[in-house]
């Protein structure tokens, strides 16, 4: 509502008389004024308005006997619950590996169970190389996905190992001579064992068990 103030300071500046349109343009002139800007109200207060007129509403059942007090006690029990579960296991992360990302060079968009099993099907065909490859991309990917480690472009093999290590300082020798057999196999073309994809592969089993030590993902150096 436009106050005595203005109304003076409207009437000081239009003519005495003017006509119906010269009126209307005189208004919208003095209306747009910054003032009575800066007084409109924004739509934070429009949505806290609507917000409170919302709760009140909840207080009137329909027989206007107390029924609405029903949904409140809903709507505080929830908030109740979201606040205690945030308490508890903190703000959800949000650095899980994309549907498609890059692991060790590679583009992927294969889950950690996937890649196991790829590594299954080239050890049962004695194809050593790919199935050390295969096997230590799946460890890399379940403990990204378990937000262990974070994983992110241009990551090795060796800067896994070593931010897991300090995440699971109990494997952390074991995690080095993955990472070096995934790396000889991958780009110095050694011909891998069966030895180094069954230590590997049992280094996997033993990870999906274990608890990290940190309680934040282990941050590559």
């Amino acid at each position: 509502m436009i106050g005595t103030h203005a109304l003076s300071a409207i009437a000081v500046s239009v003519p005495v008389d003017p006509d119906a349109p010269e009126a209307h343009r005189l208004l919208l002139e003095e209306l747009a004024k910054p003032e009575y800007r800066a007084a409109a109200p924004t739509w934070f207060d429009r949505a806290s308005q609507a917000f409170f007129d919302w709760l009140g509403s909840l207080f009137a059942g329909a027989d206007g006997a107390g029924g609405g007090w029903l949904p409140l006690v809903a709507v505080i029990l929830v908030v109740a619950a979201v606040v205690v579960a945030l308490l508890v296991w903190g703000v959800p992360r949000l650095n899980r590996r994309s549907a498609a990302s890059e692991l060790f060079g590679q583009r992927e968009t294969r889950s950690a169970e996937q890649m196991r099993a790829a590594a299954r099907a080239a050890a049962a065909g004695q194809d050593w190389p790919l199935a050390i490859a295969e096997q230590f991309r799946a460890l890399a990917a379940d403990l990204a996905d378990r937000t262990i480690v974070t994983l992110s472009p241009g990551t090795t093999a060796t800067d896994f190992a070593a931010a897991a290590g300090r995440a699971l300082p109990e494997e952390g020798r074991a995690l080095a001579d993955a990472a070096r057999a995934f790396d000889e196999v991958r780009y110095l073309g050694h011909p891998g064992s069966e030895a180094d994809y069954r230590a590997v592969q049992a280094l996997d089993e033993r990870l999906r068990a274990s608890r990290p030590a940190l309680p934040e993902p282990a941050v590559l150096a």
